[in-house]
C-alpha cells in the first residue's frame, strides 16, 4: 500500500480548459464533387442526399458499361479461350441428344426423298402419327396458353380490396398491351416456339431491352443453339450459359457502334453449318 507524503503543500492547481466547440447540428456538409449531401440532424443523425446512378467508372463510363473495354487483352484472351473450350465440351456432351433430335426430324415425313435400299425406287412414306401429334399440340397449347385477351393473368396476394383490383386490371391490360400490340414478334415467335417443343423436348424465350428497337422484345430460342453442360438439371444450376446468336455484319456493326458490343475488326464469317440445321 502506498504512503502518502503529507509534507507536500495543500495547494489547489488551476488548469484552463478551453471552451466546447458548439456545432450547428443542422448544418449542411457537402463533398467536393458536389453529389453527396449530409444533413445532420438535431437529434445526432445524419440525413444523406446522393443520386445513385451518378455512380461512374474511371473515364465517365456509367456503371453497366461494357467491361471489354476496360480489361486489358491479357485477361480478355484467358477467358475468352476458356469459353471456347467449354463451348466444345458441352457440344460433345450432348451430342446423344443431337442425334436422337436428328433422326427424330426424318420421321416428321416433311421431305420427299429418293430410296435406293433395300432396293431402287423404294417407298419413302413415313406415316404422318408423329407430325400429328405436333400440330395437336401445337394447337391445344397455343389456344391455352395465348388466348384472345392477352397472355397476362394477375393474382392478387394477401386481403382483396377495391384498389387492389383495380391495380391488378391496370397491369394485366398494360402488360397485355406491350406483349400483343408492341412486341411485334411476341406471338409469331411463340407460335414457332409450341412447334419445336414437342421435338426437341426444350425450347427457350429470351426477353430483353433491345437499343436498335427502344422496346423490349420477345425472341423464340430453339433448344440447338442453347448450349449448357449436360448434367445441369436447370439453367439456374448451370455453371455457363451459352447462346449462339446470328446476326446480319450490319446488325452486328449496329451493336458496336451503339456501344452493346465492343468494336474489333472484322473478319470473314465462317459458314459452319451444324447437322441439325442440314436436317
Amino acid at each position: 500500500m502506498a504512503e502518502i507524503d503529507k509534507s507536500l503543500p495543500n495547494t489547489a492547481t488551476e488548469v484552463e480548459i478551453p471552451e466546447e466547440e458548439i456545432v450547428d447540428a443542422t448544418e449542411a456538409v457537402t463533398d467536393t464533387s458536389g453529389e453527396t449531401e449530409v444533413q445532420l440532424d438535431e437529434d445526432g443523425g445524419a440525413t444523406i442526399n446522393f443520386d445513385p446512378t451518378a455512380a461512374a467508372l474511371e473515364g465517365g463510363e456509367q456503371h453497366d458499361a461494357n467491361l471489354a473495354e476496360f480489361l486489358e487483352d491479357k485477361i480478355l484472351d484467358p477467358l475468352a479461350s476458356e469459353l471456347m473450350d467449354k463451348y466444345s465440351t458441352y457440344k460433345e456432351t450432348r451430342g446423344d441428344w443431337e442425334e436422337s433430335y436428328r433422326e427424330g426430324l426424318s420421321l416428321l415425313g416433311f421431305k420427299y426423298v429418293t430410296r435406293t435400299e433395300p432396293f431402287k425406287g423404294a417407298s419413302s412414306v413415313t406415316h404422318p402419327v408423329l407430325a400429328e401429334a405436333v400440330t395437336q399440340f401445337q394447337a391445344q397449347a397455343y389456344k391455352e396458353l395465348l388466348p384472345a385477351e392477352g397472355p397476362v393473368r394477375t393474382q392478387i396476394l394477401g386481403d382483396v380490396s377495391i384498389p387492389k383490383e383495380e391495380q391488378s386490371k391496370r397491369v394485366k391490360d398494360f402488360m397485355n398491351y406491350q406483349i400483343m400490340d408492341q412486341m411485334k414478334e411476341y406471338e409469331p415467335e411463340f407460335d414457332q416456339m409450341l412447334f419445336y417443343l414437342p421435338l426437341s423436348g426444350s425450347t427457350f424465350k429470351k426477353v430483353y431491352y433491345d437499343d436498335l428497337l427502344g422496346r423490349a422484345v420477345s425472341k423464340f430460342i430453339p433448344a440447338e443453339d442453347i448450349v449448357v453442360p449436360y448434367s445441369a438439371t436447370s439453367l439456374e444450376d448451370a455453371e455457363a450459359i451459352i447462346h449462339m446468336v446470328k446476326m446480319s455484319e450490319n446488325d452486328l456493326r449496329k451493336q458496336m457502334y451503339s456501344g452493346f458490343y465492343k468494336e474489333v475488326e472484322l473478319g470473314e464469317p465462317q459458314l459452319k453449318q451444324d447437322r441439325i440445321k442440314e436436317k
